[in-house]
């Protein structure tokens, strides 16, 4: 998915889901570690010995032993990489070794691999289709539409203990969407500012000129209005209810 689309808080979510669970998943946030820093950070993570971390050798056997015991217990042992598409190709060729990790029936090591669109450039390479054809799920985090960003700016008012209709007008929301092409994350840094600025001009609701007015600021460019037309269609009102 595209950056600001909640890769990384979807990952946040699912990993405190299973907190109180036999399984284990190592999340690596940081893809631009050397090779050995890779292994001392997952030994470290796993649990292992500090031998682990000195040796591959002795990390794999460990790691063997580990995954093995947590199966049998009835728990999942997992690998996650985010910002994939910025780790080096060495280490893109390590995490495919490791998830030859297994018993003659079961992979024993589950690898999520989270990125933007530019993973799937890294993975069309010709040295990695080896990793490339062990993938045996591909999901994408699409940006919002105008319908769905309208419905998240009302959630997120209503969890503050505001009632949408009273805080952003309709032409608002649209200004919003258009300027953040339905990303999360700019959608919340535009209504942040449009708040901002809504309330230093004593306005309420905030209207569609404020947000138009953070956009600006930001550098933002929004889509024509009649790209948006198109994607309200007739009938569908982007006003949160």
């Amino acid at each position: 998915g595209e950056a600001g689309t909640g890769k990384t808080s979807l990952v946040r979510a699912a990993l405190a889901s299973i907190k109180d669970t036999p399984s284990r998943y190592v999340l690596v946030n940081n893809p631009t570690l050397g090779r050995q820093e890779f292994y001392e950070f997952l030994a470290r993570e796993y649990g292992l010995s500090v031998s682990a971390s000195m040796s591959k050798a002795r990390f794999l056997a460990e790691l063997q032993e580990n995954v093995e015991s947590r199966a049998r217990a009835g728990g999942l042992t997992g690998l996650i990489v985010d910002e994939a598409q910025s780790m080096p190709h060495d280490l893109l060729e390590e995490i495919r070794l490791l998830g030859n990790i297994e018993t003659t029936t079961t992979k024993l090591l589950n690898i999520v691999l989270c990125g933007q669109p530019e993973l799937a450039d890294r993975l069309n390479d010709t040295t990695l289709r080896q990793l490339k054809q062990r993938i045996a799920l591909r999901c994408e985090l699409a940006p919002l539409s105008l319908a769905e960003t309208a419905s998240y700016i009302s959630g997120r008012l209503r969890i503050a203990g505001g009632v949408p209709a009273e805080i952003f007008t309709r032409d608002a929301v649209v200004a919003v969407y258009q300027g953040s092409t339905g990303i999360p994350r700019t959608i919340n840094v535009i209504c942040d500012n449009a708040l901002i600025g809504g309330f230093a001009a004593q306005l309420k609701p905030v209207p569609g000129s404020v947000v138009e007015d953070v956009c600006r600021d930001f550098d933002l460019s929004p889509h024509a209005a009649a790209a948006a037309a198109e994607v309200v269609g007739p009938g569908v009102d982007p006003q949160p209810s």
